[in-house]
């Protein structure tokens, strides 16, 4: 089955967003630096249940520039326009990294049938520790917006640990290639993960929507020992690990296909979550 792509202008940003599939809505948002191919594996073992819509944030993949800095409160504001262009009504949202952050906030105040968490970001409490972390991150890739000749094998060093698996080999190498080009949106991001505002603990607690945690257990960069005390505030959450780095989907796409069937099986049977959502 093959995939269409389509230009949507929203807020002055050329989104690309890709769609694959027949069946339910599944809204798709990747990790800062990466992109619709994320998605690939799990497109290709559900196309035939599920259409996967592929969102490319500003500056990623296929998608253009945007006149406003990187992080989760302005992905969430695109998406609050972007939805309702793509005529999606309640999707199951699955949201990696800072695509979870956006997907958590933008699940807070509009109807979806349930939230896939993929390592996400917004889930570790702010401190002080986290700021300096955060600060640390967003210097190394202002050397590589300088372009810092040593940027390149570093960074590459560093995909190594994000994306460890042999399933995710391509995709990395993909995201390897363009890291000078991501450097600049890779230091924004940085820089708003470090901030007060960027816990979503408060939202967690508010949430009545059935949320799936997917958590790669290999993550080196949000520990799951971080996370879980915010991941214990959700109403109707459950968590499942993954032998993986930090993308689940990509990384370990049969197991991870295998548990989102039961969790969309779940939505689908579940009277009480159809309120819950509607």
């Amino acid at each position: 089955m093959t995939a269409s792509e389509r230009m949507i202008r929203i807020d002055d940003v050329e989104l690309c967003v890709e769609r694959k599939g027949r069946g339910e809505p599944v809204l798709c948002l990747t990790a800062l630096g990466h992109d619709a191919h994320d998605f690939d594996p799990l497109a290709d073992l559900l196309a035939d249940r599920f259409e996967f819509v592929r969102v490319e944030w500003p500056g990623h993949g296929r998608s253009g520039p945007d006149t406003k800095p990187v992080s989760a409160a302005r992905y969430a504001e695109l998406l609050d326009r972007l939805v309702p262009a793509l005529n999606l009504e309640n999707p199951v949202v699955i949201g990696n990294s800072i695509g979870g952050a956006a997907g958590l906030i933008y699940a807070s105040s509009h109807p979806v049938r349930g939230l896939v968490l993929c390592n996400s970001g917004g889930l570790v409490e702010f401190s002080p520790e986290v700021a300096r972390f955060c600060r640390l991150f967003a210097r190394f890739f202002a050397a590589g917006e300088r372009r810092a000749f040593w940027y390149g094998p570093l960074f590459a060093l560093y995909y190594r640990m994000v994306l460890p698996t042999r399933q995710a080999a391509a995709q990395r190498r993909r995201i390897v290639a363009a890291g000078y080009r991501l450097a600049p949106l890779l230091r924004q991001g940085w820089a708003s993960f470090g901030r007060p505002e960027a816990y979503l603990g408060p939202l967690a607690e508010s949430l009545d929507v059935p949320v799936w945690v997917s958590w790669a257990r290999r993550d080196k960069i949000i520990p799951l020992d971080r996370c879980r005390p915010t991941i214990a505030r959700f109403r109707h959450g459950r968590l499942s690990t993954f032998d993986a780095g930090h993308s689940a989907f990509l990384e370990q796409p049969e197991a991870f296909a295998r548990e989102f069937v039961v969790f969309a099986d779940d939505l689908a049977a579940s009277p009480r979550l159809r309120v819950a959502t509607s």
